[in-house]
C-alpha cells in the first residue's frame, strides 16, 4: 500500500488524470534519471517545422504507463490472469521503456555513441536502477526484454506492433503537432484487447479501429517523422556534432562541459559503453546541445561557425526527394555549389553541407506475430488477412525514398 504523498495523480491533456499505482512507480518517477526525460525531446527537431511539438519523453512515458495501466484493467475484466507483481512489471517497463534516449531523441541517436541503440542503454540503466530499488525492477526487466516467457501478452503491451508505446506516441505527435492524421481510436482499442493462448490479441469487433491505426501511422511517418524539413534540420544538427567531434580531435577549444566534451574528444560505442559513459550519458540533455550549438555559432572555425548560425536562424537547406538515387551529375553540381556559397572546399562541402540517404516507411510488419484478430469462431488471424480493406495487405510493404539535402542562394 502506498502511504503518505506518494498517492499522486497526474493530468494528462491526453488520457486525463493517472493515478500512480504504486509507491515504487511514484518513486521511479521522481528518480533523477526518469526526471531527465522532462529535457529530451520527443520529435527532435521537429519543432523547426510545428511549433507545437515541444512535448518531451517525459509527457509520453507517462501517457504509455496510463494507456499500459488501461489495457492492464481491461484484461483483467476479461478474466485474463495478472497478478499485482505483473501488473507493477508491466507498468514500470513502460515507463522507462525510453529513459536510454539521448538528447534530441533519435536525431542524436548515433551520433554521440555509435552502434548502441537507445533500448540497450534503456536496459543498462534499468538494470542499475534494479540495484538500487533492490530487486524491484526484476519483473519489469524480464518483460522489457521479452524473456517473461509464461505470459508473452504483457511484453507484447510494451513492444509489438500495436503496443501502448505506438498509441500514445501516435495520439502524442498528433496532438503537438497539429497533424489531425494521427488521431486514433485508442479508447476503442483498448478495450477490445483480449488474450489468446498467451497472445494479445484484438477482438474482431475492434478491426476497424486496428486499420485505422495502421493508416494513420503511415501518414504520420511521411507528414512528421520523415517530413522533409525535419529530415533537413536533423541532418544540420548532425553535421554540426560531426564536425565538433572533428575539431576535437584537431585539439580545437569547443567548451567545458565535461559529460558533452567526453563524446567529444573520445570514439564511444558499444565496447567501450562503460558504467562512466553511461554517467556521463545521463548528465546530458537538450539544453547542453543547444546552448553549444550557441556558442559554437561564434567558433573561429568556419563551418561550424556557419552551419550553427544558420540552424538557429532557421536558414536550412533545401532537400530533394525520389524513388531513384540522386545521380552523380547533381552531387557534383550542388557541392560545387555549396563551396562556392560558403567559401570552402569541395570536399568540406560534401562531408558537412550535402547529405544523400534513405527514407523507409514500413507501417505495419508481420514478423513477430504482428496483429492478431480474434474471430468470433475462435479463430486466430492476421489483420491483414481479416480486414476486407485490400489496401491494408499494402502496407506490409516498405516504402522507399531516396533524399539529398543541399543548399543554393
Amino acid at each position: 500500500m502506498m502511504t503518505g504523498n506518494k498517492s499522486k495523480i497526474i493530468n494528462d491533456p491526453l488520457h486525463g488524470f493517472l493515478a500512480l499505482p504504486s509507491a515504487i512507480i511514484y518513486d521511479v518517477i521522481q528518480h533523477p534519471y526518469f526526471q531527465r526525460l522532462r529535457r529530451i525531446r520527443q520529435l527532435g527537431m521537429s519543432e523547426w517545422v510545428y511549433p507545437g511539438a515541444t512535448h518531451t519523453r517525459f509527457h509520453h512515458a507517462l501517457g504509455a504507463l496510463n494507456l499500459t495501466i488501461q489495457a492492464v484493467e481491461t484484461l483483467q475484466r476479461k478474466g485474463v490472469d495478472i497478478t499485482d507483481e505483473e501488473k507493477e512489471g508491466v507498468s514500470l517497463a513502460i515507463l522507462l521503456h525510453d529513459i536510454g534516449h539521448g538528447p534530441y531523441s533519435h536525431t542524436l541517436e548515433h551520433t554521440l555513441i555509435q552502434e548502441v541503440h537507445h533500448e540497450a542503454i534503456s536496459l543498462q540503466i534499468m538494470e542499475r536502477m534494479n540495484l538500487e530499488f533492490n530487486g524491484k525492477l526484476t519483473v519489469a526487466i524480464e518483460i522489457f526484454k521479452g524473456t517473461y516467457t509464461k505470459k508473452p501478452f504483457l511484453g507484447q503491451l510494451i513492444s509489438g506492433q500495436l503496443d501502448m508505446d505506438r498509441l500514445d506516441y501516435l495520439l502524442r505527435d498528433s496532438f503537438y503537432t497539429g497533424v489531425s492524421e494521427g488521431i486514433v481510436g485508442a479508447d476503442r482499442i483498448i478495450h477490445m484487447l483480449n488474450v489468446k493462448d498467451g497472445n494479445l490479441v484484438v477482438e474482431e469487433k475492434g478491426i476497424y479501429s486496428v486499420e485505422k491505426f495502421l493508416v494513420a501511422r503511415r501518414l504520420m511517418y511521411w507528414q512528421v517523422y520523415l517530413h522533409k524539413t525535419v529530415i533537413a534540420a536533423d541532418a544540420m544538427l548532425v553535421s554540426i556534432l560531426q564536425r565538433a567531434r572533428q575539431l576535437a580531435k584537431q585539439g580545437s577549444t569547443l567548451g567545458t562541459y565535461h559529460p558533452l566534451m567526453h563524446f567529444l574528444f573520445k570514439d564511444i560505442h558499444a565496447s567501450n559503453f562503460d558504467d562512466e559513459a553511461l554517467d556521463l550519458f545521463l548528465a546530458l540533455d537538450d539544453i547542453d546541445i543547444l546552448s553549444s550549438v550557441k556558442q559554437w555559432q561564434f567558433h573561429e572555425d568556419k563551418i561550424l561557425s556557419i552551419l550553427c548560425n544558420r540552424l538557429l536562424k532557421r536558414q536550412l537547406p533545401k532537400i530533394k526527394i525520389g524513388l531513384e538515387p540522386i545521380g552523380t551529375d547533381m552531387l557534383n553540381l550542388v557541392r560545387q555549389q555549396a563551396a562556392s556559397m560558403f567559401g570552402i572546399s569541395e570536399e568540406s562541402a560534401e562531408e558537412f553541407f550535402i547529405k544523400r540517404g534513405i527514407l523507409e516507411n514500413h507501417a505495419y510488419k508481420t514478423e513477430g506475430g504482428g496483429i492478431r484478430i480474434l474471430r468470433k469462431d475462435g479463430r486466430i488471424q492476421d489483420v491483414a488477412e481479416a480486414s476486407d480493406n485490400y489496401n491494408l495487405a499494402a502496407l506490409k510493404e516498405t516504402v522507399t525514398k531516396y533524399f539529398m539535402i543541399y543548399w543554393e542562394k
